[in-house]
């Protein structure tokens, strides 16, 4: 640096993440070689926003201000040769946002120092950042106790000419999470066709849009959990967890340029059907001891009607009249039409297991594929904390016993893996030792061991 040997801005107890309505303050540290002439050394904090259209650019399309405040800390004279120091203070505004940064656009804070000299010499200048966290209290937000849940009816064409209908339900159980917290996601899923469903997939879904005069959206997935498909004529249930990472919260409170918003999408991979669950991240967990309790609305008494002598008089009278009125002569039945010789054109017939819908069996769908989960071998359970994204969170696991009870469900699923199960009959269930079910042997089957004869030798022989 020449002349300048330090000049470097910091925070006081090096503290980085700061929250509305609170103060900066610092030390501004200038270690010169030799006098320096300055017209004015100043301290400035600012906080702003600005977004642009392409990734990862910083010519800002739009940008707002949320504070900008500047201190004098020397006038006009001569720095000496040593080592300096100047205290600053700034206090924040209580309407800042939380700081975020985004391939299109960015919240940032930060100190600035800068040493004024006189014409045709070199300025100088240091910038320090620091965070800003506006808490987001989940609990302030309404129904957020409430599960949060929606349902798709699907038809479809399949085969050319045969129809189907899928009826896709899903849950979860509440609207509110914070980073390192589970979500519960439970899916049902009516196939009420002849034809298999593709896979079903569970998906966080991020959403941010970048407001400028052509607004951009940018829509990832966080992550991503998958089970098998529903066979023709089955209903099943899938139920899940995945394990909220740390991601900035729902709400950028102060910021009208960034808007964030988060939320489950359930799909199927055939046919195509999606439904979506919108959910909020927040930094104060839901308490559910501020649960409010339902209100039980009493039933309304409906004062009883006491009959007079009048009045009963005159009902024993409408009563006599009624009898006594003539009577009209049934209508004769009508005439059987005579049936047609000629054969009607009907559609297929329907596939056996749709003529009795109430019939169906209800299954549990296995999970096939979890982003969240690392790879152990052959390890049938696999704990949060193995894909957990936090740093220092610990989740309490039950261990699994290697002893598999008469009551144990057919598909067995965890946060990281599914354990299918197999059973027969009446028999209880037992755990396979592939990850998948595989279907039956049909090699001990019996079958024509000789080819049917060719086109040519059937016409000869005739």
């Amino acid at each position: 640096m020449g002349k300048l040997q330090t000049f470097e801005i910091i925070l006081k107890d090096n503290k980085v993440v700061y929250s509305p309505g609170e103060s900066v303050s610092g030390t501004l540290k200038i270690t010169t070689a030799q006098a320096i002439q300055c017209k004015e050394i100043k301290v400035n904090c600012q906080g702003y926003c600005g977004v642009t259209n392409k990734m990862n650019d910083t010519a800002w399309v739009e940008e707002e201000q949320y504070f900008s405040s500047s201190l004098s800390v020397a006038d006009k004279g001569t720095l000496k040769q040593g080592e300096h120091s100047f205290p600053f203070k700034f206090l924040l505004p209580a309407t800042a946002p939380t700081s975020y940064e985004g391939p299109y656009g960015r919240i940032m804070y930060r100190v600035r120092a800068f040493i004024d000299t006189p014409r045709f010499t070199k300025d100088y200048r240091t910038e320090k950042s620091f965070y800003m966290l506006n808490n987001v209290n989940l609990n302030e937000v309404p129904d957020i106790h409430e599960p949060s849940s929606s349902s798709v009816t699907k038809n479809f064409s399949y085969n050319l000419v045969k129809n189907g209908t899928i009826v896709l339900s899903a849950n979860s159980d509440l609207r509110g999470y914070t980073p390192g917290q589970i979500i519960k996601v439970s899916a049902e899923i009516d196939n009420q066709s002849g034809k298999s469903t593709g896979h079903v997939v569970a998906s966080l879904m991020q959403k941010v849009s970048y407001n400028t005069k052509r607004p951009t959206h940018d829509s990832r997935a966080i992550a991503e959990v998958e089970g098998a498909g529903v066979k023709g004529g089955k209903q099943a249930v899938w139920k899940e967890q995945i394990i909220v990472p740390p991601l900035p919260q729902t709400s950028l409170g102060g910021c009208d340029l960034i808007k964030i918003s988060y939320f489950i999408q359930i799909s199927l991979k055939y046919p195509d059907i999606s439904l979506t669950l919108p959910i909020y991240i927040g930094n104060i967990a839901v308490d559910p001891s501020l649960r409010t309790p339902a209100r039980t609305v009493p039933p309304v008494a409906t004062p009883r009607a006491t009959l007079t002598d009048g009045s009963s008089n005159r009902g024993t009278s409408r009563s006599a009249s009624m009898s006594t009125s003539p009577q009209l002569a049934p209508k004769p039945a009508p005439r059987p039409r005579p049936r047609s010789t000629c054969v009607t054109p009907s559609a297929p017939p329907p596939d056996p297991d749709m003529l009795v819908p109430g019939t169906r069996q209800s299954e549990d769908i296995p999970t096939k594929i979890h982003s969240q989960q690392q790879a152990r071998g052959s390890e049938a359970a696999v704990s949060p904390n193995a894909f957990s994204y936090a740093p220092g969170l610990n989740f309490s696991q039950r261990q699994r016993t290697n002893n598999s009870s008469a009551s144990a469900p057919h598909f067995s699923v965890s946060t990281g893996a599914t354990i299918p199960f197999f059973t027969e009959g009446n028999a209880p269930p037992v755990p396979t030792n592939c990850p998948l079910i595989l279907p039956p042997d049909y090699r001990s089957q019996s079958y024509p061991h000789e080819p049917p004869p060719a086109y040519e030798d059937s016409c000869t022989n005739t």
